[in-house]
């Protein structure tokens, strides 16, 4: 196979057209259908969003609310696989909860539910929070919380969540977390769902898969990192000779660093600010002091590589002030995440063709079969 050329990671080939986000690397900026995300994480909710990449315009006030109406009318899960989570073990991490709730999801849904691939986005994001609030409170002995149809999309999670109807600040900030997360191009899970898709699979296959590949330590499982790192650290005082040491010996340092940005990710300015705010409610004196101070010392050292925060350094930290337990970090992200997920379904099947790349074999060509008892 002379004359083809090996792109580990498939980093910097380009494999689809879309056009759902966009991510200039060197001036830190990501668009969603040509919005900045910092607008829409200002301005937005999250089901404005939803609507954004699932049909491609903002919606109307109608459109918006016939949306809004359809996913609380959906967020309740079927009682069987209620059972399944009780039956679940209590310490089973909820990405692998979530993961075999949406595959028991498809089972139920692919034999009667809706042949409208937008409408099955919508269902499977409404049901999402509903997974992840329904197994944290069992596993903590509490009482699963119902959906509030009165409460939107990101707000509702964090009733469920805890039992509190967030007041105006906490639900802002919870449509703010959920719309920074919604999107980001072909990242690894992203590319997962495409790949499974492409064989015309169906989209509970495609999403199962795209949870698969968030979990890891390396994608979405990065923030959990974060706040191992911050309570290891302990103090802003201890953060140079931590660094200092990281670096000695070639360790790669939770939150920092990005495939594609190459300067600060526009999503880590707006969490950093939103923590900012939450440390000083909350008389924080620990994790968004360490973290600012880990921000500046990294940067210092390590921008002429150009290494910058990613959205992991700050979305950890205002998950830890809202008072979420660090193991469903990775869930939040895929309660956001599953929005573009299936935009990036529906918009790949358009024009489908099955993803098939190459490998170089590198392996012997004439090898002998030796029978089982000539082996030594």
């Amino acid at each position: 196979m002379k004359g083809i050329k090996i792109f580990k990671g498939l980093e910097n080939v380009a494999v689809a057209k879309t056009s759902l986000s966009h991510i200039n690397g060197e001036k830190g900026r990501l668009i969603y259908r040509g919005i900045p995300v910092e607008i829409l994480a200002e301005k937005a909710t999250f089901e404005e969003v939803a609507f954004l990449l699932w049909f491609g315009y903002l919606p109307n006030r109608k459109e918006l609310d016939d949306l809004i109406k359809f996913m609380s009318d959906n967020r309740n899960i079927h009682s069987e696989i209620e059972d399944w989570i009780v039956k679940f073990p209590r310490e089973a991490h909820p990405m692998d909860v979530l993961r075999s709730c949406v595959s028991l999801f498809g089972v139920f849904e692919n034999s009667r539910g809706s042949h409208d691939e937008i409408q099955k986005a919508a269902k499977i994001t409404a049901k999402f929070p509903t997974i992840v609030s329904y197994h944290y409170r069992l596993s903590r002995g509490l009482n699963p919380v119902p959906p509030d149809k009165t409460l939107d999309h990101a707000s509702n999670f964090y009733y469920m969540m805890t039992g509190e109807k967030p007041d105006e600040e906490i639900s802002k900030l919870m449509n703010s977390i959920f719309i920074l997360h919604a999107e980001q191009g072909l990242n690894a899970s992203t590319f997962a769902a495409m790949v499974i898709a492409s064989t015309l699979s169906d989209m509970y296959s495609s999403i199962t898969g795209a949870i698969g590949a968030l979990k890891g330590a390396l994608h979405g499982g990065a923030n959990e990192k974060v706040i191992d790192m911050i309570e290891d650290i302990g103090l802003p005082e201890n953060v140079e000779s931590y660094v200092e040491e990281a670096l000695k010996e070639k360790r790669k340092i939770p939150g920092f660093g990005h495939r594609v940005y190459k300067t600060y990710d526009p999503r880590s300015k707006v969490l950093r600010e939103y923590a900012r705010k939450l440390s000083s409610k909350m008389d924080d004196i620990k994790y968004f002091p360490v973290t600012e101070k880990l921000e500046k010392v990294v940067v210092e050292k390590l921008a002429h590589k150009k290494i910058f925060p990613n959205v992991d350094l700050y979305s950890g930290i205002v998950y830890k002030l809202l008072g979420f337990p660090k193991e469903i970090y990775t869930t939040i992200f895929a309660i956001a995440r599953v929005v573009g997920w299936t935009a990036h379904i529906i918009e790949y099947n358009k024009f489908n063709k099955i993803i098939r790349p190459c490998g170089v074999y590198i392996g012997p060509m004439n090898a002998e079969y030796i029978p089982l008892e000539a082996r030594e």
